[in-house]
């Protein structure tokens, strides 16, 4: 793949990938050099662009594995965040790095913002390719400012002003155990955090939880004020499911029991059709590229968001997390 450059320093060189106009703003070496050695320079650069980009691509640049990503990630000067609350199966690697969610590589995973379908999310998330896939397994990204725009605003008045409750049921053989998403077995730490949350939480008959919460639809940035679509109602919401696949569910759980479901903030369902509209929208704006064994993917969370594509053979992208905000 071809990069128009469009500006360079003495060692580093900028440039979009054909086709594409802003983002990712690619950063490429002049000659093979380690990530560590432009870190400085790599973090000048980032500060100078990634407000107005959302998202830029360190690739060609010679990275040592995951712990050298990892010192890379922390050099941006906030530790590194644990997964907390999550709502998708990943590893540990090692401190502050995960697996990419873990779901069977036929799968796609839709844009989403990480975590926008609670009120704590990352500022900053970086991925990084260790192993690219044999074909497929990119890892689209998307402006979020421009899907705020392309929203029909009726339908955006209508999410703003109603707000998201999303409810999940954990466990039980059909989503992520609350122990890993709460990363504990004891129920009063359970309770502590999702008091400190403003989640509602309730441990059920068969010692199962159910937690409800109410969201944004739209985020302002804290930096550049721009809003933002930010939520994950189109992923949670039981008409992300295949047609059968949400048919066997409701024949085995109420619908109250499914493992993830989203409402509007004050209880009623959400049209299905509404979010048709919104996914298209999504796709309309997705920017795909491959990776390439190497690659680092830095992202404003709020600004970008990013998804995964099916793929086949061996694969392993790691993430890391930090600047921690609060809606």
């Amino acid at each position: 793949m071809n990069t128009t450059f469009i500006a360079a320093t003495t060692e580093l060189e900028l440039g979009c990938l054909d086709g594409f106009e802003a983002l990712p703003l690619v950063v490429r070496p002049k000659k093979k050099i380690s990530l560590q050695a432009v870190s400085a320079q790599l973090r000048g650069l980032a500060e100078t662009h990634l407000l107005h980009c959302g998202g830029l691509l360190f690739r060609g640049f010679d990275v040592a594995g995951v712990e050298a990503f990892q010192q890379f990630a922390v050099g941006f000067g906030h530790p590194l965040l644990s997964y907390e609350f999550a709502s998708t199966p990943r590893t540990q690697v090692t401190e502050g790095i995960y697996t990419s969610t873990e779901y069977p590589p036929h799968q796609a995973i839709p844009l989403h913002n990480e975590q926008s379908y609670t009120r704590d999310w990352p500022m900053k998330i970086w991925f990084f390719c260790a192993v690219a896939a044999q074909s497929g397994g990119a890892t689209p990204i998307a402006d979020s400012r421009k899907i705020y725009r392309a929203i029909a605003p009726e339908i955006r008045d209508r999410f703003i002003e109603r707000g998201l409750m999303y409810v999940r049921n954990y466990g039980s053989g059909l989503d992520v155990p609350w122990t890993q998403v709460f990363n504990t077995d004891d129920r009063a730490v359970v309770e502590q955090y999702c008091r400190m949350h403003d989640i509602i939480c309730e441990w059920k008959a068969d010692g199962e939880l159910r937690t409800r919460q109410l969201c944004q639809a739209v985020a302002r940035h804290p930096c550049t004020h721009d809003r933002v679509w930010f939520n994950q109602a189109h992923l949670f919401h039981i008409s992300a499911l295949e047609p059968a696949l949400r048919e066997t569910l409701l024949d085995v759980v109420a619908e109250e029991d499914l493992p993830r479901n989203v409402y509007y903030g004050d209880g009623k369902p959400i049209e299905d059709a509404l979010l048709d509209e919104i996914r298209a929208v999504l796709d309309d704006h997705k920017v795909t590229f491959p990776w390439q064994q190497g690659d680092v993917l830095m992202l404003d969370n709020m600004l970008t968001a990013h998804a995964r594509e099916p793929f086949k053979g061996p694969r392993r992208v790691v993430v890391a997390m930090a600047e921690g905000h609060q809606a």
